[in-house]
């Protein structure tokens, strides 16, 4: 089956035509991502705004560059798939109303989506993991560890209770008056920097569940960089450094627990998977290695460009849903929240 598959949630605009094989595995046809960087670049962080009006203007050229790189007609599409949060809700309602249009106007199935069931999905993508497995999923606007059982069968172990890590990255980079994206930015910086100079918390260490926090942390950073202020380079790279040894340091701890809750409760995980942009960072993929070599689990991170928001994901996930007999009708609604606990089995 052939799904095109559109993501808008937040400053990715990106659309994909995936094929799922009768025996389950799957072929990328075309994968186009056009990044919003550039525009939100000046006001260090995604304007929702801004994010909305740039999906209006690219997704209909974006759509139909994805259908001429795959090969494919519209006709030949089985079924249209759509990120319908959880998200930046003026860019949800873009891409889910657009998918609503060609659904309708080319008489195709619709999928609407949740994005992070298509994150958890993506390993099936390019590796044909099995269930039931084991998610990490880090980035900008989540942190979860979830037990994947099967498609539309989720169970969420642990959560962030504040702050998503992606999101403690960039607010720390714009403490440390770095540039947007923050993320990759600390990380370059913390490569020069001595982590041992700052003193920063671990929260929720050894705690008896798999939950997160980091607010605390990013409020440590705060007092540490007023304390040596004015910053200088070396002062930067120190403090990114911490930080993000901090980070490593706690994402080990609550994986640990998360991998424990998921053996006493379903058994024992197929995988350890990590989706999500976090998971391209240097230092949290080798802590990734080291729980799972420890845990005795294999580890799965899909390729950098299926870790962050794509459209190939979201079709994936259209496919394994139609695959499913799982569809939605015309009037689904776009979420700006959306659990991946709530996404049903029925469609």
């Amino acid at each position: 089956m052939l799904v095109l598959g559109i993501e808008t949630t937040c400053d990715e605009t990106s659309a994909a035509v995936v094929e799922r094989r009768p025996d389950g595995s799957a072929a990328i046809l075309s994968n186009v991502i056009r990044s919003q960087i550039a525009e939100h670049a000046p006001f260090g962080g995604v304007v929702p705004e801004i994010a909305a009006r740039a999906h209006v203007e690219q997704l209909d050229r974006i759509i139909a560059l994805a259908l001429e790189k795959a090969g494919r007609p519209l006709a030949a599409i089985d079924a249209v798939a759509a990120a319908a949060g959880p998200g930046l809700i003026g860019g949800v309602i873009v891409g889910l109303t657009t998918a609503k249009a060609i659904a309708l106007v080319a008489n195709k199935p619709l999928i609407a989506v949740n994005h992070l069931e298509a994150h958890a999905l993506s390993p099936r993508l390019t590796q044909a993991t099995p269930f039931p497995y084991c998610l990490f999923l880090a980035s900008g606007g989540h942190t979860q560890v979830v037990a994947v059982r099967g498609v539309g069968d989720y169970r969420r172990l642990g959560t962030t209770r504040d702050d998503a890590i992606g999101e403690a990255f960039d607010k720390t980079a714009k403490l440390l008056g770095l540039p947007y994206p923050g993320g990759p930015q600390v990380e370059a910086r913390a490569r020069r920097g001595h982590a041992q100079r700052f003193a920063l918390p671990r929260p929720m260490a050894r705690q008896r569940n798999a939950d997160f926090s980091l607010s605390g942390l990013k409020t440590a950073v705060r007092l540490e960089a007023e304390r040596a202020a004015p910053l200088s380079e070396q002062d930067v790279d120190d403090l990114c450094a911490a930080f993000q040894d901090a980070v490593a340091d706690i994402v080990a701890d609550r994986l640990r627990m998360g991998l424990a809750l998921f053996r006493a409760q379903h058994g024992p995980p197929r995988a350890l998977v990590a989706a999500g942009g976090v998971a391209a960072n240097g230092a949290i993929r080798r802590v990734l290695d080291a729980v799972a070599r420890a845990d005795g689990v294999a580890l799965i991170v899909p390729p950098p460009e299926l870790c962050t928001d794509n459209g190939a994901m979201i079709a994936w996930a259209g496919a394994e849903r139609l695959a499913a007999g799982l569809t939605d009708a015309l009037d689904a609604s776009p979420r700006a929240r959306w659990s991946l606990d709530e996404t049903r089995r029925a469609g």
